[in-house]
């Protein structure tokens, strides 16, 4: 075991770094915690995937998981396996509590005047049923223009973190261009990949689009589930059944004191290039980079 005896109490997990938000906004909210991330890179990008594929590659990488590192929370940092495999994960691990993620389109719902609501994410999510059913639960009211972006995806993974701010403004322009054309006033960052360049796309889209992601409601639902907060907001994301753990070392209520230095794993480097856009996103966000696991 890389931790020994002791319990993780917050592993992420996404087919690549679209993640890293969630596990940075819950350190600032609660720093005592200890965080792993996990990269499956080698089966990079779960996007283009069928539903029965994104399964059969996240089954064995959560096993394994739970024999490294006996995770108390698994956050699930990425739309496209929280809409494909998160039902399933949960059925084959009840020793596990986990918390997903899908398209912040309840937020979305409030905040659009015109009732035209843009989802930018994956081919995966944006084809699933699942949004169907958010969209008729919180935004029956609401037209829902869907683009599945690959290419944007494949770019933040490869090459966001070393380009700059200029290259990255162009590469999510296709995409803001697009929902302006159909009168979007919301988009939702529905892939977590896009999560990492939030503040580019906010500036693309300035000033007639606003733009909306799960962020605050998946953090503060994942403290909740583990004990250290007591409040829940519920949102739009599948999450989990509150569980509290009396005696493990954790706190009912509250956070631990001290800084805690997470940590990013990943299922396989291709090039000396993709290592160093890990380099630099660690450096920029003090995590540990231990590279393949």
């Amino acid at each position: 075991m890389i931790f020994g005896d002791s319990m993780t109490d917050f592993v992420f997990l996404d087919s690549g770094v679209g993640g890293i938000p969630y596990m940075t906004s819950l350190l600032k909210k609660c720093p005592g915690v200890n965080c792993v991330y996990v990269a499956d890179t080698a089966n990079f990008p779960y996007g283009e995937k069928t539903h029965e594929g994104v399964v059969e590659c996240v089954l064995p990488l959560v096993n394994k998981i739970k024999k490294e590192f006996q995770p108390h929370v698994i956050v699930i940092a990425c739309n496209t396996i929280s809409v494909n495999a998160l039902e399933s994960l949960r059925n084959e691990n009840n020793d596990v509590l986990f918390v997903g993620t899908v398209p912040a389109i309840k937020l979305a719902a409030a905040v659009s005047k015109k009732r035209r609501i843009g989802l930018l994410a994956t081919n995966a999510t944006c084809e699933n049923p699942y949004n169907l059913e958010l969209k008729e639960k919180f935004a029956a009211d609401c037209e829902l223009v869907c683009r599945g972006d690959a290419e944007l995806v494949s770019y933040i993974e490869h090459n966001a973190f070393t380009a700059s701010r200029a290259e990255c403004l162009e590469a999510v322009k296709p995409a803001v261009d697009f929902f302006r054309s159909r009168d979007c006033d919301v988009i939702i960052l529905g892939c977590t990949h896009f999560l990492n360049i939030t503040d580019v796309f906010k500036e693309a889209c300035s000033p007639d689009i606003s733009v909306v992601d799960s962020v605050d409601g998946v953090v503060r639902h994942a403290l909740f589930v583990s004990g250290h907060e007591t409040d829940e907001e519920q949102g739009d994301f599948k999450g989990a059944s509150p569980l509290r753990r009396g005696g493990s070392g954790r706190p009912e209520t509250g956070c631990s004191e001290g800084e805690t230095s997470p940590a990013l794993y990943v299922t396989g480097i291709k090039d000396e290039a993709e290592k160093k856009q890990y380099d630099e996103l660690c450096s920029r966000f003090g995590i540990n980079f231990k590279g393949n696991l």
